[in-house]
Parts: C-alpha cells; sequence; structure tokens
C-alpha cells in the first residue's frame, strides 16, 4: 500500500508515537517503540508482527532501507513516510537513522520456558531490581552471546519494553526468551526443575573463578546500588564474588553479568553450550 505521508509534528500519530515513549500508554496500548535498522531487522527475522513502520529517508545512512522497508509491509506493518523534522520529534536516539517501528508487547511465563530448556542443560541469567534500562539491554545482549537459554527479571524496576532496552540490547530482546516474575516464583521453579542459583555479592567467601558453574545453573545479579535482595542471598546454593584490587568497590552490574556469564561458559564448555 502507498505510503501515508506525515510532515506535521500536530499529527496525532506522532503525538502517539511521542507518548510511547512512557510506561503507561505503552501499557495501555499494549505496544512498544522500536528503533534502528538493526533492530527492526531482529524483529522481522523472529516474525515479531510489527503494526506500524515509520520512516524518513532524509535521515537515512545506508542503501539497506528501503529492503527493510518493502519487508515490514509484505509481514503487515503499515508505512508511514516522515518529513525530516516529524521524524526528529518521534525518535529518542540524538542521531536517528530514520527507521522507527511500533510492536506488540508480549508476555511469557516460567512455563513458557520449558521449551527453550528442553533436551539441554540449562545455562540461565536472573537478575533481580535492574534500575537503569542501557543496563538491563546490555546484560539482555551479553547473555544472548553467552549463550543463556532465558533471561529472569525479577521485581523488576525498569520496564522490559523501555525504548532504552530495545536500544542497548540492539534488538536481542526479539531472540531471548525474557520472563518476569517474582522472587518467590522463581525460587520454587528453579527447586522444581533442579536448576542450581549461583547468588554474586561482593560480601561472597568464594571467587567466581573458584566455583563450580557446570551441571544445570541460574547466574543471579543484583542492582548495581543496592545489590541482591537478602531473599536471594539466604536462598542460593552458592555465593561467589568477582576480586576487586582497586578503590572500586563494585562494577557495573552489565560489567560484572558479562564477567561472570563467561567464566560458566568457560567451564562449561561446548558439551554444555
Amino acid at each position: 500500500m502507498p505510503a501515508e505521508k506525515i510532515s506535521s509534528l500536530q499529527n496525532p500519530r506522532i503525538k502517539q508515537l511521542v507518548r510511547l515513549r512512557d510506561r503507561r500508554p505503552r501499557d495501555e496500548a499494549g505496544v512498544f517503540l522500536v528503533e534502528g535498522y538493526r533492530e527492526i531487522r531482529r524483529a522481522l527475522e523472529k516474525k515479531v508482527a510489527l503494526s506500524e513502520l515509520y520512516y524518513a529517508p532524509e535521515w537515512f545512512l545506508g542503501e539497506n532501507e528501503e529492503a527493510l522497508i518493502r519487508e515490514a509491509e509484505a509481514a503487515g506493518a503499515r508505512p508511514f513516510e516522515l518529513s525530516k523534522d516529524a521524524f526528529a520529534k518521534v525518535a529518542y536516539r540524538e542521531r536517528p537513522d530514520g527507521l522507527l517501528a511500533v510492536a506488540p508487547q508480549w508476555r511469557k511465563s516460567l512455563e513458557d520456558l520449558e521449551a527453550s530448556l528442553a533436551g539441554s542443560i540449562p545455562f540461565l541469567l536472573v537478575v533481580e531490581a535492574i534500575e537503569k534500562p542501557g543496563n538491563l539491554g546490555t546484560i539482555l545482549r551479553s547473555a544472548d552471546a553467552a549463550g543463556c537459554q532465558a533471561v529472569i527479571v525479577c521485581d523488576p524496576v525498569t520496564d522490559l519494553f523501555n525504548p532504552n532496552v530495545v536500544r542497548a540490547s540492539t534488538g536481542v530482546l526479539f531472540s531471548v526468551p525474557c520472563v518476569v516474575a517474582d522472587n518467590e516464583a522463581v525460587l520454587a521453579w528453579l527447586h522444581k526443575r533442579g536448576i542450581r542459583a549461583v547468588a554474586t555479592t561482593p560480601a561472597a567467601p568464594s571467587l567466581y573463578t573458584q566455583t563450580d558453574l557446570t551441571g544445570p545453573l541460574a547466574v543471579l545479579m543484583g542492582s548495581e546500588q543496592y545489590g541482591l535482595s537478602e531473599f536471594w542471598l539466604k536462598n542460593s546454593g552458592a555465593l561467589v564474588r568477582i576480586p576487586m584490587e582497586g578503590q572500586a568497590d563494585s562494577l557495573n552490574v552489565a560489567m560484572a553479568t558479562v564477567i561472570t556469564l563467561f567464566e560458566a561458559v568457560r567451564q562449561r564448555g561446548p558439551a554444555q553450550g
């Protein structure tokens, strides 16, 4: 279908896209924003049903945008061509690339992870109360790189569909199964399936490199400000720490996550990958 053209900053669709930066309007509409070529490409690869695609040729950075637009249209996305100023209004990147889509939110349960774990030795990441969207997105990206079968977000502070989570994950949000659940439900689910929880905390007696991270495993990471809650410190199968030799008493949570996950990858080897 021919793309509807929009140039007015007062157009109702422009105003709605701006509102979708905030969580309440996103949740009320059941949708979220996906900005950027790579992110939209990954959404299409995972058969996410994009409802709308907004584009502004004056912002394009490469030569593949037109093909992506045609692919999104063929998959059912309604196209809208925006003026440069209109796109700048709705973009949340400092230097946009002229592509923005609207995607449906989804909700997965712990039981929905069964298919991801079938026939494998479980390797999961559990994060609790991560405050910063950029950190959560980077954590998703690291979990994907490490081969985690799923990420479980406990007692979330940050919305999984925050635009900066999508951006920092570089679209990995669409490929790594993500579940949001409370601590008690997650612990019961892990116990039922014989998955050992290993919690990270600066006060742990054991180094992460000296702890067995093979077998069915869930690595637990807490918030950067407060760390893991007492609930997880008391109910985990092991507590580990990353050695800190300088004056800093903690690492960025996304950095600590990738360090710990890839130690697990090293220990587990290809047989458990």
